[in-house]
């Protein structure tokens, strides 16, 4: 139980951020150029001002400058694709496909010293299960999985990557200063490629990536401390963002099938279950 309450935290923040992503590719229209500068640029901000009150350590080895080179490819791959993704599916939707990097999480908390339990595993199977239900709930005419499924699959690895090279170079340098320099490289390589003028033109749309990007650096933070704990924490957290947009959902009274509820339950009860075993 000891990383949940990190888990509810970045939970609270990633809800507001997806609501705002899917705001910013399918109704501000932000190119996936845009977008990516957007959202690094303000985070690199927010996570900045909070470099103060962090454990910050670094070492002047090759390891460290390739964790910032590993962590930029993959915020890099997450900010385009989920550009492109998020014209097709919900933020709903794409969590619920998240939820499927929960196995190879698993086991690399594994191959890290962690005790394999059966028990475990099955609560695991019985997560992505009610994802499954809750992606076939959704009415395939209406996505075309064809335009997106290179994209999603490299979206998936990128997700799973970030929380790995994090895990993987902690020896080397604290998560902050991996991520901070990876903000700054992304934000550098995708400078020449916008125009100001549209973030002007667009200013509401602006002023809304910018301010949810608060809550998304907040969230990020706290992503990183689960992440220096356990993997397979940091996977099941997509779930509960997924049952949280669930209950946002269901407060609007926006229609929700039977497949859609049972797999949202199923997803509950395995997370918890998951944490009190």
């Amino acid at each position: 139980m000891g990383t949940l309450p990190l888990m509810l935290g970045v939970t609270a923040c990633y809800t507001i951020s997806s609501l705002s992503d899917k705001y910013a590719v399918a109704k501000a229209k932000f190119s996936k150029d845009e977008f990516t500068f957007l959202m690094c640029c303000s985070m690199l901000v927010f996570i900045a001002l909070t470099l103060p009150f962090q454990r910050i350590y670094f070492s002047l080895t090759w390891q460290s400058f390739v964790g910032i080179a590993l962590i930029a490819v993959c915020k890099m791959l997450e900010f385009q694709l989920s550009a492109v993704i998020l014209k097709e599916l919900s933020a709903f939707e794409l969590k619920a496909w998240l939820g499927l990097t929960l196995f190879v999480s698993y086991f690399s908390d594994v191959f890290w010293g962690a005790q394999l339990q059966i028990s475990k595993l099955l609560c695991i199977c019985a997560a992505v299960s009610g994802l499954v239900m809750i992606a076939k709930s959704e009415k395939e005419e209406k996505i075309n999985y064809r335009a997106i499924a290179i994209p999603l699959i490299f979206y998936l690895a990128s997700k799973f990557g970030y929380g790995l090279v994090i895990r993987s170079f902690e020896s080397y340098a604290s998560s902050v200063m991996l991520l901070v320099p990876a903000l700054i490289a992304v934000t550098l390589i995708f400078l020449p490629r916008v125009k100001f003028s549209v973030f002007a033109e667009k200013s509401v749309g602006t002023a809304k990536v910018v301010l949810a990007r608060i809550p998304n650096s907040a969230g990020m933070i706290m992503e990183n401390a689960v992440i220096s704990i356990s993997l397979t924490d940091y996977s099941f957290i997509q779930p509960m963002i997924l049952v949280s947009l669930f209950v946002i959902g269901l407060i609007r009274r926006e229609c929700c099938s039977r497949l859609n509820l049972i797999g949202s339950i199923v997803c509950v009860a395995a997370i918890a279950a998951f944490q009190i075993l």
